[in-house]
């Protein structure tokens, strides 16, 4: 079996509900039609769609990553939060990512959206995820579109310190009008402070009309990545659909190093998990006691409780059995015969 030459890391599918109409099935099919040894799953702020995509992956014969697009705090501004990829290298990575979808959601939902704090990855730790920029929807490529050079500079080796050896600087060509500028001073920032280039280019599956990829294989209703004009709008879309390892190869030719490091980062993403539920483990003889103490503790519960018990049963069979003109308050049912015809009446 050949190299594999590229890999997609990112892919918005149908568990991103606003954003895609990528079904796994299908995506999954496509990887493996071009030999891709590996695909990722990166839904939006979510890891809905594990299962179902690991065991879907795990029967093509296709090398499963799980991760997240995840929402990034901007304290200068709620309304323009960040985006920074996670991607599980082993458990204790799917774990952590867990922990910080789950408090995004719980603690720190902003319109919508659950975004995680900087401050929380110091706290909680990195070890086993990997980080991807974002590319211009990352701080650092918001700071580099913006010709903030030393602040790029600065966010990215904060974000390096944080994720030691394994924070990639993302690169993309998709047809958006700051592509290849971003593309240029990305590289340059890589190259010139020795930060891991790592990459993630376009490529999406089409899924209806109207409905294009971006951002890797994600499929959203967006129909621009804040391009400036139509005609740089409908360039972006129609570049962005699920590219085969080739067409990447010719993309990215004047790159060779970002699709390597793609291929590197598959190469680092090896969770391993079960996807069937499993049976509990044997429970030990302390165990044992404690669940005979507490169901002996219900016990005595349920024995205080009968008499009201047996007392609200009878009045719920009489009030059923009662004539239904009788159940209003302050009316009897009296009985009187008519032509032979027992009635109940008021």
């Amino acid at each position: 079996m050949p190299a594999p030459r590229f890999v997609h890391l990112r892919l918005h599918s149908e568990y991103s509900i606003t954003d895609s109409v990528v079904r796994i099935e299908a995506a999954v099919a496509r990887a493996a039609a071009d030999g891709m040894a590996a695909l990722a799953l990166t839904d939006s702020a979510n890891l809905f769609g594990m299962v179902k995509f690991y065991g879907a992956a795990r029967a093509a014969g296709v090398k499963p990553i799980v991760g997240a697009d995840c929402w990034l705090q901007n304290d200068a501004d709620r309304e323009k939060p960040y985006r920074l990829l996670l991607l599980c290298a082993s458990q204790p990575g799917y774990r952590r990512l867990c922990e910080l979808l789950t408090r995004a959601w719980l603690k720190n939902a902003y319109r919508g959206r659950g975004e995680i704090a900087p401050a929380w990855f110091e706290e909680l730790g990195t070890d086993g995820l990997i980080a991807l920029s974002g590319f211009a929807a990352g701080d650092v490529g918001h700071a580099l579109a913006a010709g903030q050079d030393a602040a790029a500079e600065r966010l990215a080796r904060a974000w390096a310190q944080r994720f030691p050896g394994r924070y990639y600087l993302e690169i993309q060509r998709a047809g958006a009008p700051p592509g290849e500028a971003l593309v240029a001073r990305t590289l340059a920032l890589a190259g010139a402070h020795r930060l891991a280039g790592g990459r993630d280019a376009p490529g999406a599956v089409s899924r209806a009309r109207g409905l294009q990829g971006a951002r890797g294989a994600r499929v959203h209703r967006r129909t621009a990545t804040r391009s400036a004009t139509s005609a740089g709008r409908a360039a972006s879309r129609r570049e962005q659909y699920f590219k085969t390892q080739q067409e990447m190869a010719r993309l990215f030719a004047d790159v060779p190093q970002a699709l390597e490091n793609a291929v590197e980062i598959a190469r680092r993403c090896n969770l391993e998990t079960r996807t069937r539920p499993q049976p509990p483990a044997r429970v030990s003889d302390a165990g044992r006691r404690r669940r005979r103490a507490l169901s002996a503790r219900a016990g005595r519960a349920r024995a205080r409780r009968a008499p009201c018990a047996a007392f609200i049963r009878i009045r719920l069979r009489r009030a059923a059995e009662a004539p239904r003109y009788a159940r209003a308050p302050g009316i009897r049912a009296r009985d009187h015969r008519r032509d032979g015809v027992s009635r109940a009446t008021s």
